[in-house]
């Protein structure tokens, strides 16, 4: 037993009762288990766990003594026959190591049971502790596999936690007295977000994510940090798109042995999503930087926390993760670093400003020094519509293309922009009459499926229609396409194809422009950032020089380059970003408590980055810092 374990087992026997008859005490990355052989106690005494964690300071976890484990075949008879058959249960799998069972239910509320009694009761006649997964509305292999790998691979996973919490707890600090960040990547940029920040006991990577849209700048600056990969003690992950978690795996695949931290959301969707890129990349004949087995290997070290939680991840650094609004399971991470000698908020992308599927970014904070801040549209002349404006021009815009027999194509990313656009399209079907067929293709459908796994990350209303199995991803608007009749499909008159990728840097989208791009009376809509290089921003680019300028554009066709006129209508309907825009960001740092003394804008063009410093710096007289790649900056 590691010397933390030993300090928290004598803490625990000395504030629980006599009988709490506990055998063992635990430590598993920064929280506590402890196992007994008087559940019942543990369960019934009100307060008892809270006052363990409060008195501990950590998260606290109660299990049964090995010995009061009920067989697993016996248990799973009597979970059945406690549980109402309406609960739905899709599988129930033992983790031997955790003393639990796991429990796939398409309502888990009945599984819980009124104020708890059901899971109360499973706990206490089997000793198996209950953790309850919701199934998604739709089949999602990836959701599967995962569940599937941390479940078979549990032996492996508690000899990590472990590990993870000697780490954390080790004995030889060094103290905090410099804090530095240094971006390897996400500089007066957008793509392969990545940041340094090192303490002199600790070094965190804020994201390591890739840039899709460029094959010189694809990847950070691993290569400048002056230390092996294995010395870094955690990578916190802000969110799943590739620009900010693409290239985890490599570091999996280079010696990494550590956590990483995210929403469970997060790790679902980034590990769609790195799937995904390995195919694209060899569809293109490209060497991916990781295979499959990586990102399989991924999911083993990632330490998932919901919004709100503490969480020690080093010696001297404590992370809370709080909702961004960007996308499904989007955070900003808040670190604690150094018994309170600085605290630095990382906003990742973020959308202060309504959306359909989200509640608005956090923005009250115990303290912050340093703010991070994304810059994507930070320039003077990023400003937004209203929504309800977007709403209505993107409604009209299909309307008028699909009643002169032309189709639609709208490039989406498959996680966020995809879902927010169905329920724009949704909701006005169900209000009006609506009979242009609507295909989804691509990762889309499984990414709406994922999104239907986690209703509690998104707005109450769509909560709520989750719960109650009318889920608006289900809609009968909603046509999946076989990819095998893809090609056929581009043919028909008066559809809306909503096909990733959103920057059309691969995947289905690009396949539908080549086939509808050369008649007029099509139109491409784009309602997404459209980044530096991508194919996406040379179409946009097209659009703009209509009265002059080369309409033709380069295309893989066949194994060939073709130049292809490019003949359809082009439009840009702003608004739908999950990014905000110049003065959603300047309303966001106005509204941000307390006022941080120092702002680093990121994640955006150089000209974006710098506008939105001098801004802030002027208006509010903090110091602003807008640093290039590997240019380190001394927090503290």
């Amino acid at each position: 037993m590691s010397e933390i374990a030993k300090q928290m087992e004598k803490k625990v026997q000395e504030i629980v009762p006599a009988d709490a008859m506990v055998t063992k005490v635990a430590m598993l990355a920064s929280e506590v288990v402890v196992y007994t052989r008087n559940m019942r106690l543990f369960l019934e005494t009100e307060g008892l766990v809270k006052s363990l964690a409060g008195q501990l300071k950590k998260r606290v976890h109660i299990r049964s003594d090995n010995s009061m484990l009920m067989d697993p075949e016996a248990a799973k008879k009597r979970m059945q026959e406690l549980v109402p058959r309406e609960a739905g249960i899709d599988d129930l799998g033992f983790d031997s190591e955790f003393n639990e069972v796991v429990i796939e239910a398409k309502k888990p509320g009945l599984v819980i049971g009124k104020h708890g009694s059901t899971l109360k009761a499973i706990t206490i006649e089997t000793g198996w502790y209950p953790r309850i997964l919701r199934v998604p509305t739709q089949p999602s292999p990836v959701i599967k596999g995962i569940r599937y790998t941390l479940l078979k691979e549990n032996k492996e996973r508690a000899k990590f936690l472990k590990e993870t919490a000697s780490r954390i707890y080790r004995n030889d600090t060094k103290g905090t007295d410099w804090v530095r960040l240094t971006p390897l990547g996400g500089a007066r940029e957008v793509g392969r977000s990545c940041f340094l920040l090192e303490t002199p006991e600790s070094k965190i990577l804020l994201d390591c994510g890739i840039n899709v849209a460029s094959r010189d700048r694809a990847y950070p600056h691993l290569g400048s940090i002056n230390f092996a990969i294995d010395e870094l003690d955690a990578v916190i992950v802000s969110h799943a798109h590739l620009d900010h978690s693409g290239f985890v795996p490599y570091l999996y695949q280079y010696g990494f042995s550590g956590p990483t931290y995210c929403t469970a959301p997060t790790r679902d969707l980034m590990a769609l999503l790195q799937l995904d890129y390995i195919s694209v990349l060899k569809k293109e004949g490209i060497d991916p930087p990781y295979k499959d087995k990586d990102v399989k290997k991924t999911m083993k070290y990632v330490i998932t926390r919901d919004y709100g939680e503490v969480t020690d991840i080093s010696p001297d650094m404590r992370l809370t993760l709080h909702n961004a609004g960007h996308i499904m399971g989007s955070a900003s991470a808040h670190l604690h670093i150094g018994q309170g000698v600085h605290n630095l908020l990382y906003t990742g992308d973020f959308k202060f400003g309504y959306t359909k599927l989200f509640d608005n970014v956090h923005t009250r904070y115990p303290r912050l020094e340093t703010l991070i801040i994304e810059s994507t549209y930070g320039g003077p002349r990023d400003i937004m519509p209203p929504r309800y404006v977007s709403d209505k021009r993107l409604i009209q815009s299909i309307k008028q293309t699909c009643e002169r027999g032309g189709s639609v194509l709208i490039p989406v990313f498959a996680i966020g922009r995809a879902q927010e656009i169905m329920l724009v399209l949704e909701e006005y079907a169900k209000r009006n009459s609506w009979d242009i067929p609507i295909y989804i293709d691509g990762m889309t459908r499984e990414a709406s499926a994922i999104h239907t796994a986690y209703p509690e990350f998104m707005r109450r209303n769509v909560k709520k229609r989750i719960l109650h199995n009318n889920s608006p991803f289900d809609s009968d608007i909603f046509i999946e396409v076989d990819k095998t009749k893809r090609e056929g499909l581009a043919d028909e008159k008066s559809s809306v194809f909503l096909s990733p990728s959103g920057m059309m840097s691969g995947g289905p989208s690009v396949e539908y422009f080549k086939n509808l791009c050369e008649n007029t009376q099509n139109k491409i809509i784009f309602v997404g950032y459209q980044g530096e290089g991508s194919l996406g921003r040379k179409i946009q680019t097209i659009g703009m020089r209509r009265m002059g300028g080369s309409k033709t554009i380069p295309l893989n066709i066949g194994g060939r380059t073709k130049a292809v006129e490019v003949k359809m209508q082009i439009e840009t309907i702003e608004g739908f970003s999950g990014h905000s825009d110049r003065n959603q960001l300047v309303n966001f740092f106005k509204k941000l408590a307390p006022r941080p003394e120092r702002v680093i804008t990121v994640h955006g063009d150089e000209k974006s980055c710098t506008a939105l410093a001098k801004t802030l710096g002027y208006s509010s007289r903090v110091e602003t810092n807008t640093p290039r790649n590997l240019d380190s900056i001394r927090l503290k």
